[in-house]
């Protein structure tokens, strides 16, 4: 069970529960993943950037990604992104052999021009193996690497296992029609691509040609019915949807404060015991914890999914 470039739906990107002294939660990993398939998502992604991967060890990384593989029927993509091949190299080998659908590889901070980037994708491709699909992380907020349509082109053209784009530049819908009409030209093989950015253009990247979310806001369930909307050609009912989750969807995409809002929810929602995050790590202040419930209060009245949740 392998990604390929026709997926679709909806690939959350999973936290990884810790508890308050910063062990792995491995209770609530199991109720998570239990969480995601009531939610009816297409799979998961887990050990991303919002999956605190660098504060975890090797041993924990795979042992996590196993657990969450074993647990799910529906695929996981691994994120193996490292700062050198070999460190890539292991834990791809490890995480596919444990059963992952493919793995995803966000570029180096210090890559800049065109060639370095697609040098550095040629090069991963090879660690990871050409036959194990991959993601392309195009993050530049965080990352600080400018990926051009023709850059993504180009790697997409020279790696066959590049199969997926996950799709957060910002802006960037102008970014998924021109890749659409590359594709549509022959100039490139068809990418999935799956946006991030907590949902914030969902209502309109499925409208440019995207095949769903790749991304972790705290109601999935409401983002898999939204890409069945949009998919149904039900426009109005899947902007109407967004536009009531919208508020809290903002709120969860404060730099160095989402991972804490979108915990604190999870824990609301009895998914996770706590809202720990392992240190280095920011907290929520009490003010922001009302500002949350107030929000949530406020979706319950449009949403039900929002109601009676304790705290």
């Amino acid at each position: 069970m392998t990604i390929s470039r026709t997926e679709n739906g909806v690939y959350s990107i999973a936290p990884t529960p810790f508890t308050p002294d910063g062990s792995v939660d491995y209770t609530s990993i199991d109720r998570m993943v239990d969480f995601y398939t009531q939610a009816g998502v297409t799979g998961l992604t887990v050990l991303g950037v919002l999956g605190e991967a660098p504060k975890l060890t090797q041993e924990e990384s795979v042992e996590i990604a196993s657990r969450i593989i074993t647990r799910a029927d529906f695929p996981v993509i691994v994120g193996v992104s490292a700062p050198g091949f070999a460190a890539m190299k292991s834990l791809s080998g490890a995480v596919m052999d444990a059963g992952a659908a493919g793995v995803m590889i966000a570029p180096l901070r210090t890559l800049r021009t065109d060639d370095q980037i697609t040098n550095y994708y040629r090069n991963a491709s090879q660690a990871v193996g050409t036959d194990t699909p991959f993601v392309i992380q195009d993050f530049p907020l965080t990352f600080s690497v400018e990926m051009s349509v023709s850059v993504i082109a180009r790697i997409a053209n020279e790696n066959a296992n590049a199969v997926m784009l996950k799709h957060e530049d910002w802006p960037g819908l102008e970014k998924i029609s021109a890749l659409r009409a590359l594709e549509e030209d022959g100039a490139m093989p068809r990418l999935s691509i799956l946006c991030g950015n907590g949902g914030s253009f969902l209502d309109f990247e499925t409208e440019r040609g995207a095949d769903g979310a790749m991304t972790g806001y705290c109601f999935p369930d409401t983002l898999v019915e939204l890409v069945g909307l949009a998919g149904k050609g039900e426009r109005d009912a899947a902007h109407d949807l967004f536009d009531a989750h919208l508020p809290l969807l903002r709120y969860e995409q404060q730099p160095g404060v989402g991972l804490a809002v979108r915990k604190y929810v999870f824990q609301r929602r009895g998914v996770l015991d706590y809202d720990a995050q392992r240190a280095p790590a920011g907290k929520l202040t009490d003010t922001a914890r009302q500002e949350v419930d107030y929000l949530l209060d406020r979706l319950a009245r449009r949403d039900s999914r929002a109601a009676n949740l304790p705290k």
